[in-house]
């Protein structure tokens, strides 16, 4: 019997998107329930013991399991599902999981890039960021994908990090992606990739710059300067 697959989630979470992709790309059917992070329901605190999105659960045969962290959905989703995401090879599969890692500490960079309180903080974090791109840079071949022309693991980490740059580049042009051509180039490709657009709802960049603004932040202020 084909497991029903129930995936929690919330509209800006970018470890959500990983996973959504994923399951888009799996064509595997799934159901999406959201719930307010601010003001968690009782069953959401039970089945997340982090208290964090996504949590996928799974039901099989009238049994019910919660999956929660993005990395163990993404490989129960490989270990379970057609279509792998992962190079077969054991190596390339190991180097792709290391990246992956790297993608997650861009976001937590991003997280400290909007809730930088000041100037300095700011320009800190905008020189992190770049400089861990650059490096991002330095390991993108010629190809389409991180890979090549194969869409991986890694390519639906990423697309998460880049959809926050488009709503960046709307409140000014902070330099972040400024001479890197490959690192630009992926981005365009994963924009237009159908499994990155559906992986959130449509009203995602005017959510994410009303989350933005609401923050105390130099970001925040930059943002109401320019509205």
């Amino acid at each position: 019997m084909t497991a029903s697959l129930t995936l929690v989630s919330h509209s800006l979470c970018p470890y959500v998107q990983r996973a959504a992709i994923s399951l888009i790309e799996k064509k595997v059917a799934f159901d999406r329930v959201y719930v307010d992070l601010s003001n968690k329901p009782a069953w959401f605190n039970a089945l997340s013991p982090l208290g964090k999105v996504p949590v996928l659960q799974v039901e099989n045969d009238g049994q019910k399991t919660a999956l929660f962290e993005s990395i163990a959905i993404l490989e129960y989703l490989e270990d379970s599902q057609a279509s792998s995401l992962h190079p077969q090879e054991a190596l390339q599969r190991a180097e792709h999981r290391s990246w992956i890692e790297y993608g997650s500490s861009i976001l937590n960079d991003i997280g400290r890039f909007y809730y930088a309180s000041d100037t300095e903080m700011f320009n800190q974090q905008v020189a992190v960021i770049r400089g861990k791109f650059q490096r991002v840079e330095s390991r993108l071949g010629e190809g389409t994908y991180f890979e090549g022309i194969n869409f991986s693991l890694v390519d639906a980490v990423f697309a998460p990090v880049f959809r926050y740059f488009d709503v960046f580049d709307q409140i000014s042009d902070f330099a972040i992606l400024h001479s890197f051509p490959k690192v630009l180039s992926w981005r365009r490709a994963l924009s237009q990739r159908e499994s990155v657009k559906a992986a959130v709802t449509k009203d995602y960049n005017a959510l994410l710059l009303s989350f933005l603004k609401d923050k105390d932040s130099h970001l925040s202020r930059l943002i109401k300067r320019n509205s």
